[in-house]
């Protein structure tokens, strides 16, 4: 697929100058520290070296007062407290993490996770009259809840209070919860409004352990379930979430909980993790138990203080993972086809389809291919207990949760956020919601969003990169969204020898420019792209980021390709 190349806004090119000197450093990351907002030395020490003390006062947070003295209350009283929690990555680590730390305060305190299946997605019915037929009368709702307004004025004439901690954007009407931490909410003031459902959990430990002289250590011991949530849940790695994830990375290869250790052994890869190992290796592990069967299945591999039990979820989990593989990858065919089929689809600027029988589980992951392979704003849905149930997906640049409410009278139910959201609607409104949902987008979204683009940081030679180049980058970890890895460009760049191809898509080569050393560079499923740019003597430019490839205990520096473009055809 065609991307663009797009230049990113270069910073302040005396901030630049000046970082480059402080810190001894090219002026080329010099200038990409400039452009992420960085411009003293301070500054810049704080970004290299996050500290946990300089995470937000949790009071800061609207209601978070209100919430500790429910909680106080409860613990008082001895009331039964229900975790309750939703069943991807994010609300599994969230339920993992409170559960954990209010049970060593309580033995009166239990977990739920409601069934992907016949339950959906949030607070369910279900849920509430499990909670009361067991005696609880406090529920902390992690990661959901900020639109079940009905719901939770059923659990109140039940005599059960809500505790909301959620990060989605709430409606025009708030539930009437005993406290609603949402930094999300118009009317609070809390300084970052990306924390993840798990992000909230955890100032919610925070601020009872403050309330209560509690060491920070009751609640820094989960950090590393917090900095999966993160990187599940892709949000912005900035402010926060860097401290967060940062420090969350560091216990995760150096003391990761039992539950985590075990997952990490079969997974195959036991040490060295980056958040992109984490989005590739751990989370689709943890989201199998809910996609396949049900979500408890991980939270209880997460709670695991025994390295037998730990191993023995694990490898369940594992399993489930194999599974869904094989469930996602046939729905997927089976989505392609019905597109193939609908010469209608093939123009229109969404993709909307609908089969009955495809597993709802998977449907969230299908909806992610059909976006990369289409890329424009996807919803796939199947049949769920008499309604249509799906999941829905976006392109960079593109709110689709705006899009989304723009349908909201077409549907029982939608939450989510500017990328991802699932919704559910009547079998009957399923033509004139992919009417209404073609029509909107159409009208909103510009041709440049359809096309996916490759945000340039800097234009630099190859000669520059060396080991301290290279380690330097590697202090700008973790990456994720809002501080993604730098990518480069090079231009008049030549190939060394035959680009050859590695498994059956990937594209290997080795590259150099003018005096440069020559660079071995992989390019990820490029293998059948490039054939007609790639030719001995002909000049072309190369953008990449760039990683130290480590193979026998062998490390070297490598390039990521992004994209190759003839020299000639820059413009395109």
């Amino acid at each position: 697929m065609k991307k663009r190349w797009v230049q990113a806004i270069q910073g302040n090119m005396e901030v630049a100058d000046s970082l480059a000197q402080e810190l001894n450093i090219d002026k080329s990351l010099a200038q990409i520290l400039a452009q992420r907002g960085i411009s003293s030395f301070d500054e810049a020490r704080s970004f290299f070296r996050p500290e946990m003390a300089s995470l937000h006062n949790p009071f800061l947070m609207k209601d978070m007062n209100r919430a500790i003295e429910r909680i106080d209350e409860a613990l008082l009283k001895g009331e039964k407290i229900l975790v309750y929690g939703d069943y991807d990555v994010d609300g599994t680590t969230s339920v993992a993490l409170t559960y954990s730390f209010f049970s060593r305060l309580t033995k009166e305190i239990d977990f739920y996770i409601p069934d992907r299946h016949k339950e959906g997605y949030g607070i369910s019915t279900v849920g509430i009259d499990y909670a009361k037929a067991h005696g609880f009368s406090l529920i902390i709702a992690l990661d959901c809840g900020i639109k079940s307004i009905d719901k939770v004025a059923y659990a109140n004439s039940l005599g059960i209070d809500f505790i909301i901690c959620d990060h989605h954007l709430p409606g025009e009407t708030l539930p009437a919860a005993a406290a609603i931490l949402d930094p999300k909410r118009e009317d609070c003031s809390y300084p970052f409004k990306e924390l993840a459902g798990c992000g909230i959990g955890f100032k919610l430990a925070q601020a009872y352990s403050l309330q209560h002289g509690l060491p920070a250590a009751q609640y820094e011991q989960y950090i590393d379930l917090v900095m999966v949530s993160i990187a599940a849940d892709i949000v912005p790695v900035n402010d926060e979430n860097r401290v967060l994830a940062y420090h969350g990375l560091i216990k995760l290869n150096t003391n990761p909980s039992i539950g985590l250790k075990a997952l990490m052994e079969i997974s195959g890869k036991a040490k060295d993790y980056t958040l992109t190992d984490v989005v590739f290796s751990l989370a689709p592990r943890i989201n199998a138990a809910g996609r396949m069967d049900h979500a408890k299945q991980a939270v209880k591999m997460l709670l695991c203080t025994e390295n037998d039990l730990a191993q023995e979820q694990s490898l369940l989990i594992n399993l489930q993972n194999t599974e869904r593989k094989t469930s996602d990858q046939n729905i997927t065919a089976e989505a392609l086809a019905l597109i193939g089929e609908c010469e209608i689809l093939v123009n229109k600027k969404t993709t909307v389809v609908y089969h009955e029988n495809w597993n709802k589980g998977v449907i969230g992951i299908v909806a992610s291919r059909l976006t990369e392979k289409y890329y424009r704003p996807t919803v796939v849905l199947t049949k769920s207990n008499g309604l249509l149930t799906g999941s829905a997906r976006s392109v960079a640049g593109f709110d689709l949760y705006e899009a989304l409410l723009g349908c909201e009278d077409l549907m029982v139910q939608f939450g989510g956020h500017k990328f991802a959201a699932g919704l559910t609607l009547q079998p009957e409104h399923i033509d004139a919601f992919s009417e209404r949902f073609e029509n909107i987008v159409a009208a909103t979204i510009t041709e440049d969003l359809l096309c996916p683009e490759i945000r340039i940081d800097n234009e630099i030679m190859l000669s520059q990169i060396d080991g301290k180049f290279q380690r330097i980058i590697a202090q700008m970890a973790p990456f994720g969204p809002h501080n993604m890895a730098p990518v480069f460009v090079s231009h008049n760049v030549t190939i060394m020898g035959r680009p050859y191809v590695v498994g059956t898509k990937h594209l290997k080569l080795a590259i150099k420019q003018q005096n440069s050393p020559i660079f071995e560079s992989i390019g990820f499923g490029m293998a059948e792209e490039y054939e007609h740019v790639l030719q001995p003597n002909r000049p072309f430019s190369v953008c990449y980021t760039i990683e130290e490839n480590v193979w026998r205990e062998q490390r070297r520096l490598q390039l990521n390709i992004k994209g190759i473009k003839a020299d000639n055809d820059l413009k395109g």
